[in-house]
């Protein structure tokens, strides 16, 4: 009976002693630096790494990131496959009622670029009958009704770094870039080399959706997104990689 007793307090106490769940987090493979820096299929820096895993950190639970080509990640979230997408708008994602939105965190512009000493383009619809460098299965709403009609033609990269050394080599005049990756970029080329900005397309603040299951701390991720906007934080991350 004793070594009944004993066995029985040894499972209560491994089960008390138990670590939390990993929490799932995605990351698209098109993404790049200084958003996102990849080795072996793994994310190992940039900004989205780094504000995972201060969130995790302040959450005290460990993180498992699931690197996934973009069109494979609202399948992922359909099947309850990850708990956290982060660098999402609510404009590129057709089905997220069951997730819950965080306070958005990060300013998205994307730009249209070119070589240097390309004129600035008035309207979008001036690149008509060209072709554009973009990133495989993103989408570009402001440019949609030109590719529709075929009088835009997409030049596909694999990634957003891919998309601009094309256009730096002369495969094509123009190229769909963020903000954050024309800056990066560019930081490293000389002057003569350098591509610019010669159009606005959008701007959209972006956030993090989380899996609204009661199996998850999902309001205790909210509040911890928030205090890190608030606070500073999230701002500090950025400014390492500017």
């Amino acid at each position: 009976m004793r070594s009944f007793v004993l066995a029985l307090l040894l499972c209560w106490s491994t089960f008390g002693n138990a670590a939390p769940a990993p929490l799932r987090f995605s990351a698209v493979d098109s993404w790049a630096m200084p958003l996102a820096k990849f080795e072996d299929n793994r994310l190992v820096g940039g900004i989205i790494h780094d504000v995972i895993e201060r969130l995790v950190q302040r959450l005290d639970v460990p993180a498992q990131i699931q690197v996934l080509p973009r069109n494979r990640v609202e399948l992922a979230l359909s099947q309850g496959e990850i708990d956290v997408r982060c660098y999402i708008s609510p404009k590129w994602i057709t089905h997220s009622e069951n997730y819950l939105w965080s306070v958005p965190f990060i300013q998205q512009r994307d730009l249209i670029v070119a070589r240097r000493g390309s004129p600035r383009l008035a309207s979008p619809d001036a690149l008509s009958g060209l072709s554009i460098g973009t990133v495989l299965g993103y989408t570009y709403p402001r440019l949609q009704h030109l590719f529709d009609r075929g009088a835009l033609h997409r030049d596909e990269a694999r990634n957003q770094e891919l998309a601009l050394q094309k256009l730096l080599a002369g495969r094509y005049q123009f190229a769909v870039s963020n903000e954050l990756a024309l800056s990066w970029f560019n930081r490293d080329l000389p002057d003569s080399d350098r591509l610019e900005n010669v159009a606005t397309l959008e701007e959209e603040p972006v956030s993090c959706l989380i899996r609204n299951d009661p199996a998850l701390p999902t309001q205790r991720i909210l509040r911890t997104l928030l205090q890190m906007k608030e606070s500073g934080e999230i701002e500090g991350i950025m400014a390492r990689y500017r």
